[in-house]
């Protein structure tokens, strides 16, 4: 069987399996305070152009978004996000069991719109006597790519932010595929933008070519206080800290990150222009590594007897959503197979 399932189901790279073997026995300091923490966080702050960034290497994804939204909430707030963020629809309620509710807004194709959001707002705090007495809007969740594999533009990300400022509202961005945002080549927004634009982002590191962690960044140096003890309350700090610095100083030498998601990105690219020969519809219009290909009940079954996937859902009664995912580590090889199982399959619709 091929398996595009996720972005996550291979081990790591190469360079980080070595990486690890030679440094095996090199005894260091725990909980981030090693060598290997310290090179790799300097190495994220060059990358962003941010010298006074506060780096931390936490354990994954969702511990990563929890630790930061409850760190930066008060006990009376809740986090904005699109109703399709991570936080709201794939974390088993992590936020929530934090005592924070999710103010989910709607979306196009995954994304916010600045609009929507001042709109909210507005209507929010023109109740004077109701919106005292219920949850605060305290922070501004994105995620970038999106859950559709969309990505915003510099321009609305700018006015995203342009908007949370006046409410004085903090932007977090959730980066747990950034790597394929930054590599595909229509994308006009760089780390450095990122940096700029928000207040905290993480980079994905289990996504995108490690065994696991993640890089959370607060750019201008304002990590909350307290927040390495937030890490540790809530269970996302790693004694051998090392294993997620070593792994992040190579993703951050001679631009692997970037090059093993760019890989990433061109094969997906190759299934958009077969499934377009085969005249297979997209959901959405995804240019990173994830596809939305539109299949009837009965190709999306006969599909499944050779490629997993993931249901993704329901287009109408006869038609499903399912969602096919490259990763760095996908080579021609396994594309060129996946190619030749669509047309098979799809080719005599």
């Amino acid at each position: 069987m091929l398996s595009f399932a996720s972005d996550y189901i291979e081990g790591a790279h190469p360079s980080i399996l070595e990486a690890l073997a030679e440094t095996n026995l090199v005894p260091q300091p725990g909980y981030g305070e090693d060598a290997y923490c310290r090179r790799a966080a300097e190495k994220i702050r060059l990358a962003c152009h941010a010298p006074d960034a506060d780096v931390f290497f936490l354990s994954g994804g969702t511990q990563s978004n929890r630790v930061v939204i409850s760190a930066l909430l008060g006990t009376v707030e809740g986090v904005i996000s699109p109703a399709t963020g991570h936080i709201n629809g794939h974390e088993g309620g992590a936020i929530e069991s934090s005592g924070h509710k999710v103010l989910a807004l709607p979306h196009r194709n995954g994304k916010l719109d600045a609009k929507v959001l001042r709109s909210y707002l507005a209507d929010f705090y023109a109740d004077r006597d109701g919106y005292p007495h219920t949850v605060q809007p305290g922070m501004l969740y994105l995620t970038h790519p999106t859950e559709y594999g969309t990505l915003y533009a510099k321009e609305e990300l700018t006015a995203l932010r342009q908007a949370a400022e006046e409410y004085r509202l903090p932007v977090f961005l959730d980066g747990a595929r950034l790597g394929y945002a930054l590599a595909t080549p229509s994308s006009d927004v760089t780390l450095e933008d990122i940096a700029r634009l928000t207040d905290c982002f993480t980079i994905g590191g289990t996504k995108v070519g490690a065994l696991l962690g993640e890089a959370v960044v607060f750019p201008s140096g304002t990590a909350p206080k307290h927040f390495f003890t937030h890490i540790k309350q809530q269970g996302a700090l790693l004694a051998k800290g090392r294993v997620l610095g070593l792994q992040f100083d190579a993703l951050f030498t001679d631009g692997l990150y970037q090059r093993i998601a760019a890989n990433a990105v061109r094969q997906a690219d190759r299934i958009r222009a077969a499934l377009g020969k085969l005249r297979v519809p997209l959901a959405v219009p995804s240019p990173t590594n994830q596809i939305f290909p539109i299949l009837s009940n009965e190709d999306a079954a006969a599909l499944a007897q050779e490629v997993v996937y993931t249901f993704w859902e329901k287009a109408d009664e006869g038609h499903a959503v399912i969602r096919l995912c490259t990763s760095w580590a996908t080579t021609d090889e396994k594309t060129d197979a996946l190619i030749a199982v669509l047309r098979q399959v799809l080719g005599g619709r």
